[in-house]
């Protein structure tokens, strides 16, 4: 957006898909109208709702939420927007959905999503470079903002690495593969590991000798704790475009060992990565090297709060700004 367009006025009535996350509510200006409902799945993301709606809104801000509709709902969807004269705001969070067992239905939703949206908005330059790419779109590049602060008197456990499991997907490579293989890396650096288990994931059977290996249960409620306990933590998926888990590991100063797909490097300059995508797969040896690589390194500190809040003002102002120009052009 151009620096001098105006901002957002107060009463601009804002829907977005999702309603609330810690994305959302970290990015949606304050002077802005949040229009519900809260629940889920959206019911804005129904034609008929939509059009039943469309006089009590201006902008519609699409950021997930999507995925289980068929391509075909997503087209109705889309031309109801176009009928009711509702401005779609669009941010692309992912590329490859990681929760799709392949591209097809992601691509056809972002096909038809971005030939309606009127800005598309996106996270990092690499990703709005593979949008410009594939979709001939130009998407406007917003920093993901802070989601999580340190939790006070907190430490994090020098050589401690850490690695989520959760349930089987198209997205996890062999668990098997991945706790041999981090669990490698953490013992050539000197650490040991700690695998994160989602309810109802067993752990997979690796020998480990001693106290270099243990598997605790992920805590939803305390993730962020358990995270900045971590000197490193291994981000296990083969396929996706970027990390909210990463940001928080930002703010809480542990070191992410991320895959090779995506733009995961993109969002942190300190990221360490190794080899793990959808086309080759996972590479163990690389995987190995990159958690011991990480582990010769100091933790990083937690982000700057001043810093980080700064951003998130200035990320807030981009949306409001956007907000601002889609209503006006509306009107015009």
């Amino acid at each position: 957006m151009d620096p001098a367009d105006p901002p957002a006025t107060p009463g601009i009535r804002v829907v977005t898909v999702p309603y609330a996350d810690p994305y959302v509510d970290a990015v949606l200006p304050e002077d802005v109208v949040a229009v519900g409902p809260g629940t889920g799945p959206s019911p804005w993301l129904d034609p008929g709702y939509l059009a039943a709606h469309a006089g009590g809104v201006d902008v519609v801000h699409l950021h997930d939420g999507y995925g289980h509709l068929p391509e075909d709902e997503v087209v109705s969807w889309t031309e109801t927007l176009r009928r009711t004269g509702v401005p779609l705001v669009l941010t692309v969070h992912q590329l490859r959905d990681p929760r799709q067992s392949t591209r097809r239905r992601h691509d056809a939703h972002l096909e038809a999503l971005l030939a309606t949206a009127e800005v598309v908005l996106t996270l990092t330059p690499g990703a709005a470079d593979e949008i410009a790419a594939r979709f001939g779109r130009t998407a406007i590049v917003v920093a993901h903002p802070s989601i999580a602060e340190p939790v006070p008197g907190l430490g994090a456990e020098r050589g401690l690495v850490g690695l989520p499991l959760r349930a089987p997907c198209a997205a996890l490579p062999d668990p098997a593969m991945l706790v041999r293989a981090a669990l490698s890396g953490a013992v050539n650096g000197g650490g040991r590991l700690r695998v994160f288990l989602d309810d109802g994931v067993e752990a997979p059977p690796v020998f480990a000798a001693g106290d270099s290996l243990e598997y605790r249960p992920r805590k939803a409620d305390s993730w962020t704790a358990q995270l900045q306990e971590l000197h490193a933590v291994v981000l296990p998926e083969c396929n996706g475009t970027h990390s909210a888990e990463l940001e928080v590991c930002r703010d809480v100063g542990t070191r992410v060992v991320a895959p090779s797909c995506g733009w995961f490097a993109h969002q942190w300059s300190d990221v360490v990565t190794y080899d793990n995508d959808e086309e080759r797969g996972l590479d163990p040896v690389s995987l190995d090297a990159a958690v011991a690589a990480a582990l010769t390194r100091p933790a990083p500190r937690p982000a700057d709060r001043a810093w980080r809040t700064e951003q998130r003002a200035a990320v807030r102002a981009v949306h409001a700004q956007v907000y601002a120009q889609v209503v006006a052009d509306r009107t015009r």
